[in-house]
């Protein structure tokens, strides 16, 4: 199944619930795409003992997880340099919703 997850929050336990999904997901040999999109595109420095999204992101990343991230969402934060995430558009929003299966939002 293709899997499409919008995660729009920084917020640690559901961003870092979120890649565990999508992480299980991938591990179920499921073809998983997360669109990173408002605060969310700052999870990548997220590093907290119990909530570590920046690790569930590199796991996610090492599966072959197909990551994007809001350009204009980095841009408003002056982050577009520091991410390592593909800078997107609502195109690409648009598009991997077309893509999914299933769409499922944190």
């Amino acid at each position: 199944m293709k899997l499409g997850i919008i995660l729009e929050t920084k917020e640690l336990e559901k961003a870092w619930n979120a890649f565990r999904f999508a992480n299980t997901s991938l591990k179920r040999q499921h073809e998983v795409k997360v669109f990173l999109m408002g605060e969310a595109v700052e999870c990548e420095e997220i590093r907290d003992p119990k909530f570590n999204v920046h690790e569930e992101m590199q796991k996610f990343i090492n599966l072959n997880g197909v990551l994007y991230a809001c350009g204009t969402c980095l841009k408003s934060r002056k982050l577009e340099d520091q991410t390592s995430c593909p800078i997107s558009t609502m195109n690409d929003c648009v598009d991997l919703v077309e893509w999914a299966d299933k769409m499922v939002t944190f």
